[in-house]
């Protein structure tokens, strides 16, 4: 479908014209009709499948023909992380180029220059707010903020904000909005905490359901079985054997990212780490450093797995396993984009093998072994990995069969 064969106002169609947009994504063709109609939305769906634009332009329609207060807040667009707001903020600007609409973004992190101007821009009546919980909280906490003319709450990865303990907050900030209004929530995943949630601000909400994209070929996927104590002796051998630049390790827990950072960097690895425990001054640091190539591998909680678009990452290592595809998906993720090529190594231990098995299930395919090197000692039976998460044997897995890791040649 084509973005003018959708009734969006002109001045929506003019700025997506700009941009080169002109074909809907799936999750765009679904959810932007029903979010034109008013009714409140739940819509599952990845990153990457043009999800913000789902909800940005038609909220942009809306404002242009519903009435409402122009001296008031009119929407609310709820992130978990700085990094999303921040991009939703800049896709704002692109898709409401030619709408007379304020936007404010409010986050943490920044001077009290511009704590000033989000508090500006709350008191006067920004049509629409980008905030993370937190920030918009401590602004409650200080400002008397009119929220009565609201008519648009948009929880954007609802999944990732509970599961960064933001529930408590979502909801006071819930109580100071109307009743009357549209509620839409989008989300990667969708957990029985997302629809209990869903019961208590949304009434009646559709959904919308985008299968979750397998991972492109241009992704090398493998897999390395072994035990636990020999997962950081395999890495610290490859990452100093490659020699690359941006890679991204994957640990399930912030405190293992912190373990893993101090042991990489006595090993003289340039590492660093990215969990939420960083001060956002320091989550900008990291990141910019990493951006920069003034890092070489950056040690991450899942908090990086979604909304980050660094271009060239040429490997992921997954040091434990995701307990779903979809947080698989959205770590290996981050690797060939832009039309390049990368690598994504998963480490599996024999306690892992029911994750692996439901996530090789899911790909549709038994992703490559390494082979450990000998120098580790031996590798578990990789009969230990023939059973999937249904109990079930499968039969004929020829390509289970360790092969011989050739690692990719690197430029110095």
């Amino acid at each position: 479908m084509y973005f003018d064969e959708l009734p969006l106002s002109d001045e929506v169609l003019d700025a997506l014209w700009d941009m080169h947009f002109d074909t809907c994504t799936p999750v765009q063709e679904q959810t932007i009709p029903i979010i034109l109609e008013g009714r409140d939305v739940i819509s599952c769906a990845q990153t990457g499948t043009g999800k913000t634009a789902a909800y940005i332009l038609p909220l942009l329609t809306n404002l242009q023909y519903d009435n409402h207060d122009p001296n008031k807040l009119n929407a609310i667009i709820m992130a978990p992380t700085r990094e999303l707001a921040q991009q939703i903020d800049q896709q704002m600007e692109g898709f409401g180029y030619y709408v007379p609409f304020s936007s404010v973004a409010v986050y943490g992190g920044n001077d009290g220059g511009n704590f000033s101007t989000q508090a500006n821009g709350l008191k006067t009546g920004a049509d629409i707010v980008i905030a993370t919980p937190g920030r918009l909280l401590s602004h409650m906490n200080i400002l008397d903020i009119d929220f009565s003319g609201v008519k648009y709450f948009i929880l954007d990865e609802a999944d990732r904000m509970l599961d960064m303990g933001f529930y408590d907050d979502i909801m006071k900030i819930v109580e100071q909005l109307p009743g009357e209004r549209q509620t839409i929530l989008f989300s990667a995943t969708m957990p029985e905490n997302i629809r209990r949630m869903a019961k208590k601000i949304m009434r009646n909400p559709a959904e919308v359901k985008i299968a979750i994209a397998r991972p492109p070929e241009s992704i090398a996927q493998r897999a390395l079985c072994c035990y636990e104590a020999q997962k950081i002796p395999f890495i610290i051998g490859l990452l100093k054997e490659q020699r690359l630049s941006k890679v991204i390790l994957f640990a399930g827990k912030k405190q293992r990212v912190k373990e893993l950072t101090v042991l990489l960097s006595r090993q003289g690895l340039n590492a660093r780490a990215m969990h939420s425990d960083l001060e956002q001054k320091q989550r900008d640091e990291v990141m910019l450093d990493f951006r920069n190539n003034k890092v070489d591998v950056l040690v991450a909680t899942d908090i990086v797995a979604r909304g980050i678009d660094v271009d060239d990452i040429p490997l992921v290592i997954n040091f434990d396993v995701p307990r779903d595809a979809e947080d698989y998906v959205h770590r290996i993720g981050r690797t060939a984009r832009a039309e390049n090529k990368g690598e994504a190594i998963t480490l599996v231990t024999p306690e892992d093998a029911r994750y692996w098995s439901k996530i090789e299930r899911f790909l549709k395919k038994d992703i490559q072994r390494l082979t450990l090197p000998s120098a580790l000692g031996d590798a578990p039976d990789n009969s230990l990995y023939a059973q999937p998460a249904d109990g079930h044997r499968r039969k004929g897995r020829h390509s289970s069969k360790p092969r011989h890791f050739r690692r990719p040649e690197h430029k110095s």
